[in-house]
């Protein structure tokens, strides 16, 4: 069963813990073979993840890095800090663990039930990890913490990225809720470093570190002031310390919240004495994932990016402004049925002259003629938006290539699918560019 395809609620059936400690148990715990982080949170966990993966590995240290969902390639979900593995060590874990796995069978009170695609994955990054070698590796839960197929290992420290209402038919519908979901990655006596965070979930993240005995490191506590600029190529940072020391970055990774998620990762490396001055800032400035402000095209300008929540769009506008100011831009946008539509499409409207509506791929439920409907609506107030709905990829990215201005760019974003789904467009348009000058040379 595939329970990343849901967007409604989850039985206690599927989404449980029982199974995967059944199935390590029979393959032998290969997660038990390196050190890990483990980073949960609603918004900038992959980012915070990768940086700690590039720091670790600038020390000399092997590390994994397990990340979901993937943009358009599967290998994207387990890789050397950002690196995809050799193909013959991906096909040696997976024939070790199909291995392994025979004979497994797994039922409770309910009865007989299959590991879900989630628990596999999970499982073969571990097996991957333990058969290469790694000696450190960096674990992003999927979605939640407490019941989440990673919260199976013991790591050498819990890492909470920033709390917002997200996937609330599974973690709840307020904040306290969902913090209480992502704090059971805090184990006893393992310290656990926290961003910035609503107060209801600091509080939740405070209470559950006492009970564990669990040293909190907190970046608030950490960070007097935070100075970020966004230009086309770089992302400027400026880190003032409380202790009166500055650190200033010019990382790779584009956007204003990637000043935070650095920080953070600063600050967990510190600590666990795993930081090398010069050595490691230089190392989160070449750190980056694919989907977050990635420049995929220089003429026209073309961007994807993967911002599916209120916060990280907000941030993700902010930045985009920054870049290619005046409005004169194009955005594609697609969401899954679970999002926040009415706040993010008024994030949209002020910023961009068109707004090209599209289908975020078909692994999820969306509705993308209800979607543009409500953006139809809203429209009054913004008389100089030219609204278009255009499911097909391929189609939408021709027509925001169409439609931008000359000083203009195109940004997709809403949902890692659709900027997965852009990316392929992109590369098939190419390849048909490419074909038919190859034609047109001939004659």
């Amino acid at each position: 069963m595939n329970l990343e395809k849901r967007t409604g609620t989850y039985s206690v059936r599927h989404y449980r813990l029982d199974r995967m400690h059944a199935i390590l148990d029979h393959i032998g715990h290969p997660e038990k073979d390196f050190l890990s982080i483990h980073v949960a949170g609603s918004k900038g966990k992959g980012s915070t993840a990768c940086f700690l993966a590039k720091g670790l590995e600038t020390l000399g240290f092997k590390t994994g890095l397990y990340l979901s969902p993937h943009l358009h390639d599967y290998r994207e979900r387990f890789t050397l800090a950002g690196s995809f593995f050799p193909e013959e060590q991906l096909v040696d874990a997976a024939n070790e663990l199909v291995d392994r796995l025979k004979g497994f069978s797994f039922s409770d009170e309910l009865g007989q039930s299959d590991p879900t695609a989630f628990e596999l994955f999970t499982t073969f990054s571990f097996m991957l990890f333990s058969l290469t070698k790694c000696q450190w590796a960096v674990i992003e839960t999927g979605l939640g913490g407490r019941l989440d197929a990673t919260n199976t290992i013991v790591p050498q420290a819990s890492v909470i990225t920033p709390i917002e209402l997200e996937h609330t038919a599974i973690l709840g519908h307020t904040i306290n809720l969902i913090a209480i979901e992502k704090s059971k990655i805090i184990k006893s006596g393992i310290p656990v470093f926290i961003s910035r965070q609503p107060e209801e979930a600091r509080n939740v993240f405070a209470e559950e570190a006492a009970q564990k005995h669990s040293r909190l490191y907190d970046l608030v506590a950490e960070v007097e002031r935070l100075h970020t600029h966004t230009e086309r190529e770089r992302q400027q940072c400026t880190i003032e310390w409380r202790s009166g020391e500055e650190t200033f970055l010019s990382l790779s990774m584009l956007g204003e919240v990637q000043a935070e998620n650095a920080a953070l990762a600063l600050i967990v490396l510190k600590s666990m004495d795993l930081y090398r001055a010069g050595a490691t800032e230089k190392a989160l400035e070449h750190a980056r994932l694919p989907g977050r402000l990635d420049k995929i095209s220089e003429v026209p300008p073309v961007y994807v990016d993967g911002a599916h929540t209120v916060q990280s769009l907000r941030h993700l506008v902010n930045t985009f402004n920054q870049m290619f100011p005046g409005g004169a831009n194009t955005v594609i946008y697609g969401a899954l049925l679970d999002k926040d539509h009415v706040h993010m499409s008024h994030l949209l409207l002020p910023y961009f002259n068109h707004i090209i509506i599209s289908r975020p791929g078909t692994f999820k439920k969306s509705d993308p003629e209800a979607l543009f409907l409500l953006f139809k609506e809203e429209l009054s107030e913004y008389p100089n938006v030219r609204l278009y709905l255009e499911q097909d990829p391929v189609k939408a990215l021709e027509l925001a290539m169409k439609s931008v201005s000359a000083e203009g760019a195109i940004l997709c974003t809403g949902s890692f699918y659709l900027a997965g789904d852009i990316v392929k467009a992109h590369e098939q348009l190419q390849r048909e560019r490419g074909l038919a000058q190859a034609v047109a040379g001939c004659h």
